[in-house]
């Protein structure tokens, strides 16, 4: 269990490390909902296990769909699940009295995943989350399945929400879209097959939206696939911090001649983040829609030392997802003396001397591991509430804090104290 607050204190990068990063969640939720309407028994190997997967995972299990979990030999924060498919059929379901209850946390990739998959059941659902769920757009993927032909009831196109499942829908057809997330169409193209349905994407979609062809990619792996095992890519965002600690490290300390890698890095390049690495040094512009996913808040830490002011462009999904991500990165890189100016979504980060300070999470897990990447060249970076990285790489402070070679060997403490914190307790 993390404490309210840590402190991290610079390192010392005394030898070289290879850190090993946890399964993609964005793959392994969309791998468990095709194993999920898939005819066959699916092995999961690889698969994130933090609170996102966890989430879905036990709305499946909710469902009737019998999933076994197994330790992976190699991550901590990974498992081994096996599920068994039930041929597009969904096992329970509730009545318009008593809907079948189904709660996502704030997990949007389970929230709009579960939404389309229902839709093919037969019974009556009713979906449900934290508060900040309950304020993220669902409106456009409300609008597809209506158009499928799906009753949806929602008093303001957002969660909570009952869904009547009617089975699929052969050859109705929808547009949809990718304006406010590209979770929406990545939903629907996840279970269009079983659905029978006709998805209209629009046009430019795999160029605005990357993780729109990530699901286009496994989902046909699925259908041409010869063997039951299927192997989930390391998540590209959750390793984009240690490659941005690398080149901190680098920047600051002349002379270092160690370095900080990420093993088993993905190279099928359907994770829009495994270019982090080439983005280093940071160019004069980068794009949310077009160079990087998640990982343009970490190049956004990375930012005040770069050779010029960086424009981040594109950012406006941002302000809707784990929290209004757009105003959390500007007020706390100013917290740490950071020189940001804000112009509709775009923010423009000044090179210049960054100081310590206490960061906000805003129970976003990026934010949280974002300003860690800080606290590797930056005295007096404390960090609230760090225990929100559980949705996504639990066991990163571990990482942090382990020795070399597969840890960095950081320092970490209570703010303020000199007594290091174990690394075994720092497991959210």
């Amino acid at each position: 269990m993390l404490p309210d607050a840590i402190e991290l204190h610079p390192l010392t990068l005394k030898s070289p490390t290879m850190v090993g990063i946890p399964g993609s969640k964005s793959i392994t939720n969309r791998a468990l909902i095709l194993a999920a309407l898939s005819t066959e028994t699916t092995k999961i190997q690889g698969a994130l296990w933090s609170e996102d997967t966890q989430v879905m995972i036990d709305c499946l299990k909710s469902l009737g769909f019998k999933i076994s979990i197994e330790a992976d030999p190699l991550e901590p924060s990974n498992r081994t699940l096996t599920i068994q498919g039930e041929g597009g059929n969904i096992p329970r379901g509730g009545n318009p009295s008593s809907p079948l209850e189904l709660y996502v946390g704030n997990a949007g990739t389970a929230a709009r995943f579960l939404m389309a998959m229902l839709c093919l059941g037969e019974g009556v659902y009713r979906l449900s989350g934290v508060n900040r769920m309950h304020e993220r757009p669902q409106a456009e993927l409300v609008q597809s399945l209506r158009e499928l032909g799906y009753r949806i009831d929602t008093p303001n196109d957002r969660l909570p929400l009952v869904i009547h499942g009617q089975g699929p829908q052969p050859g109705n057809a929808c547009k949809a879209s990718v304006r406010e997330s590209s979770q929406f169409a990545s939903a629907l193209l996840l279970c269009a097959s079983v659905g029978q349905w006709q998805v209209q994407m629009p046009q430019g979609a795999l160029k605005e939206a990357p993780y729109v062809g990530m699901t286009q990619h496994i989902a046909r792996q699925f259908e041409g696939r010869t063997k039951a095992t299927y192997q989930v890519e390391p998540d590209s965002s959750s390793g984009s911090y240690f490659w941005a600690m690398d080149h901190l490290v680098h920047s600051v300390q002349a002379g270092q001649a160690n370095h900080i890698q990420v093993a088993s890095w993905p190279s099928s390049e359907w994770q829009i983040d495994t270019r982090f690495p080439k983005v280093l040094p940071l160019p004069s512009t980068l794009s949310r829609e077009r160079d990087l996913g998640d990982s343009i808040l970490t190049a956004m830490v990375v930012a005040p030392w770069a050779d010029q002011p960086v424009r981040f462009e594109d950012l406006g999904r941002l302000r809707v997802q784990e929290c209004e991500r757009v105003f959390a990165m500007k007020t706390e890189l100013h917290k740490c003396g950071v020189k940001v100016e804000e112009e509709k979504d775009t923010l423009i980060i000044y090179p210049g001397p960054v100081h310590g300070a206490v960061i906000d999470t805003y129970e976003d897990h990026r934010i949280a591991m974002c300003f860690s990447v800080l606290g590797t060249v930056v005295p007096g970076i404390i960090i609230r509430h760090p225990g929100c990285v559980k949705k996504t790489f639990p066991n990163f402070y571990q990482k942090l804090a382990s020795p070399p070679p597969y840890g960095l060997g950081m320092t970490l403490t209570l703010p303020g104290k000199t007594l290091s914190l174990s690394s075994e307790t720092l497991i959210a």
